[in-house]
This record gives C-alpha cells, structure tokens and sequence, in this order.
C-alpha cells in the first residue's frame, strides 16, 4: 500500500499539517537542535521535522507513518517549490493571504470552540500575533501550490492511461481500499422567537444603555450582571482591540466604526443576538471595545411547534405525497442547502460526499444505521451563534467500504492516477530545480538516502 501512503501524505502536506505543525513549533518555542538543510533562502529545523511527523501520524490517525530522513525529503520538496516559485515571479495578493488566514481562524475556531481558545491553545500573545504568523504560513502555502500549478498544469491522464495504473496496482496487489462514504441531503427549520420577545430584549438593553449613560452606572457591571456572552465573568464584556481585519462578524464592525471613544451604540443585531458595544479608545487602527450582548428567547411552545412541523413533512415525504427537493424548496429555511436540493457540502474537500470515519460523532450517529434513500428521525440543533433548529436528513447515496473497482470508482481512480503523473512530473522538475540550487544539508542528515539528488552526489 505505498502508493496510498504516498498518497495520503501528499494530500496532507499541502492541507491541514503544514498549518498546524508551523503553529506549533512556532508557538511552542522550543529549543532549535540546529537547522537541518537550507534550499536557496528557505530553513529547515530539527524541531521542524520532529513537530512535522507528529501532525502527519495525528491527522492520518496513525495510519502514515515516516522516518525522520523522509520527513525531511518532503519538507525539502516544499520548500524547493516555495523558492522557485518567488525566482519565477510567483505573485500572491493580500486579499488572497487574507481569505486563507480568515478560513484558518474559522476551522480551528470550530475545533476548539472560540477564537481565545485558540489563541491559548497554540501559545500566542493574541489574536494578532496569531494572525502574523498564520499570514506566513499561508502565503508560503499559496506559493507552494501555485508554482505546483504552474509546473503540471498541462498535465492530463487519458482513460487508456488510468486503466493501466489501475491494473498496475492490482497486479502489485496494491488496490486501495476506499472507505465508506454517504451523501446527505437536509431540511431545516428555524425555531426563531416572536417579535414581541425581540423587543424585549431591544427595550432591555435599552434601559441597560441609559442607566450607564444618564445615571453613571458601570458597564463592566452591567455586562456581569446582563450579558449572555460566555465567560463575561471574567472579561466584564471587554473584547479587546478590533480591526476591520479581525475576524468579527460584519455587522458588529460597522457598528464599532461608527462610534467615538467613549460612546455606546444603541441595540442592534447580529447573528448572535442584540448587542450594546462601548468604545473605549481608537488605538492606531484598533478600537478596544466591550459589549453587553443579550438573546431573545425561544418558548418551549415554539420549539414544539417548529418540531412538529417538520415531522408532519416527513410523513408526506415517506408517503410519496412529496419530494424531497420540493420539500426544501418550500420549507427549508437554511441558507447554504436551500437551493441545492437540500445538499450538504463537505466543508473540508467541497464534495457532496462526507467518510463515516472521522465524521462528526452526533451527526454519525443519526445516520450510521440509515441506507440510501431513508431518512433520519427529526432532531434538534442549534448553530455556534445558539440559534434553534429541526432538521430532517435524507441518505442520498451510500457506499460501504470497499477495494477500489475501476467501474464503480472510476472517477476516484482518474483523480489517483492524475496525482500519480503529477507526482511524476514535478520529481523530474526536482531533479533539474536541485542542480541549479543552493542546498546545504546539516551534519546529521547526510547519511540519509533520498529518492531525489538533495546531496548533488553525481
């Protein structure tokens, strides 16, 4: 199975490890054994290379495992690709830099809950220093991929050609086993609360504002007392500096940059719920802020209501009174699936088809017993901004795990044997990239054996 091996480390160098393992040898600081080779202007350490095999065994869970001298052939690729992309004038914009650190934030924001989390979890001062670096790693991530682009993009695969890394593999005994996959469709039904419960909320927190404008009193206080933000305990509602880069919600920016220091907004809303903010002082482009943030409530009455609702659909779905597609079309009140049918996209390939393994537990286990075609009982969910929810999933597709067959899998197969030629391509592009550039190995790592001529030997 090295193939798959290969494989599998490939499409993880270039995706989530690179991040992480950067994060964390960053912000671990840990003590530098020595730089184990330099290409061109770009530096390899030792702590690089122990921090990089240990993402690699964690995201592949335990699955790929790989010798130091091998780490350290593949950090040299990347690193060859990242200095010949800036000699043949590689361009990445900030906006591009941007959009990656944004999407960064978010997925390891959805790892551990909050963007302090992370903050803490990876040792940093804040959000900004987290930010810095994340632009690094990015940028030198988007060079990578780009000069990879540059370098295969006349590469194509005929179908003559992956029948026969197909029946290459099997003659090796060296099929992959792809793994159970299942395509979800889903309606959603909002339990949102009434207009006379929004204006309380409205009516209270303007009350809130004018016993802290006209009677002086605290708004730390008044945040511990009031606010419905997590962990207001500890902060009085204080956020800290907010730039029109941070990673706020957009209408809660605006807000921000209309005030002067010392003023209070009047109620407004978000996703997350109606908020007051004080700022407190402009600080170069920043403005350090608090907020009181409060959320309308929903009855039980509504969320019953909201549930039954969607268990009468269901009933006309399973009798055939209904299809599922017009079932969303009228009902569905979720924004990214209404006009797809219902479908739900992997937010981590972009496909329509998500593995069982290493899918969400509480979502596996709704749909784990369900085959193609049946639907999942009606069950309650709420979004990280706590709004409430019902939502019906249909199994629209369902594979079992099972060894590679070039009919069925074909297109899986094209995709395989396409990154193989790729593969094959930039290895001769190495060869030539290597001769034509400084590299200088560390002590410890001459008495590796490369695939490629990383020690000009001949």
């Amino acid at each position: 199975m090295m193939q798959l091996r290969i494989m599998n480390l490939k499409s993880i160098s270039l995706s989530l490890f690179v991040m992480c393992a950067s994060l964390n040898v960053f912000a671990q600081k840990v003590k530098i054994d020595g730089v184990a080779v330099v290409v061109g202007k770009n530096i390899v350490l030792d702590s690089d290379i122990a921090k990089f095999k240990q993402e690699v065994e964690l995201r592949s869970e335990g699955k790929v495992k790989i010798s130091n001298c091998e780490m350290l052939e593949e950090l040299m690729q990347q690193k060859l690709l990242a200095h010949h992309a800036v000699v043949d004038s590689v361009t990445v914009s900030k906006s591009e830099v941007d959009s990656r650190v944004d999407r960064s934030i978010q997925f390891f924001t959805q790892e551990y809950g909050d963007v302090d989390a992370v903050v803490k979890a990876y040792g940093f001062n804040d959000l900004e220093d987290l930010k810095k670096e994340l632009s690094r790693v990015q940028k030198e991530n988007a060079l990578i991929e780009k000069e990879q682009a540059k370098v295969t993009e006349d590469i194509d695969v005929t179908p003559e050609e992956v029948r026969l890394y197909f029946n290459g593999l099997k003659d090796d005994g060296e099929l992959p086993e792809f793994p159970a996959e299942v395509g979800l469709s889903q309606i959603v039904i909002k339990a949102v609360p009434t207009k006379e419960e929004e204006q309380r909320v409205i009516d209270k927190l303007t009350e809130v504002r004018r016993q802290i404008v006209e009677d002086g009193a605290s708004f730390k206080l008044k945040a511990i007392i009031n606010s419905e933000e997590p962990n207001v305990g500890q902060t009085g509602g204080f956020l800290g500096a907010v730039t029109k880069d941070t990673p706020f919600i957009k209408e809660f920016k605006e807000v921000v940059f209309t005030l002067d220091e010392g003023q209070i907004s009047e109620p407004f809303k978000t996703d997350f719920g109606y908020h007051i903010v004080l700022l407190h002082k402009i600080k170069g482009k920043g403005r350090e802020v608090s907020h009181i943030l409060m959320r309308p409530e929903v009855s039980d009455d509504k969320l019953k209501k909201t549930k039954a609702k969607l268990d009468s659909i269901k009933v006309e779905l399973v009798k055939g009174n209904l299809t599922f597609e017009d079932a969303v079309k009228k009902y569905s009140q979720d924004k990214e699936t209404k006009n797809s049918g219902g479908v739900i996209v992997n937010p981590y390939t972009g496909d329509t088809t998500f593995e069982l393994i290493g899918m969400d537990p509480a979502l596996y286990g709704r749909i784990n017993e369900l085959q193609q075609g049946e639907y999942s009982e009606v069950f309650y969910d709420e979004t990280r901004t706590q709004e409430k929810m019902y939502k019906l999933i249909l199994m629209k597709s369902r594979t079992n795990t099972h060894t590679a067959d070039l009919v069925k899998d074909y297109v899986k197969v094209q995709k395989l044997a396409l990154a193989k030629k790729k593969e094959e391509t930039i290895e001769k592009w190495s060869k030539d990239k290597i001769l034509e550039t400084y590299i200088k190995l560390g002590d410890d790592y001459k008495k590796c054996t490369f695939k490629a001529n990383w020690k000009k030997e001949n």
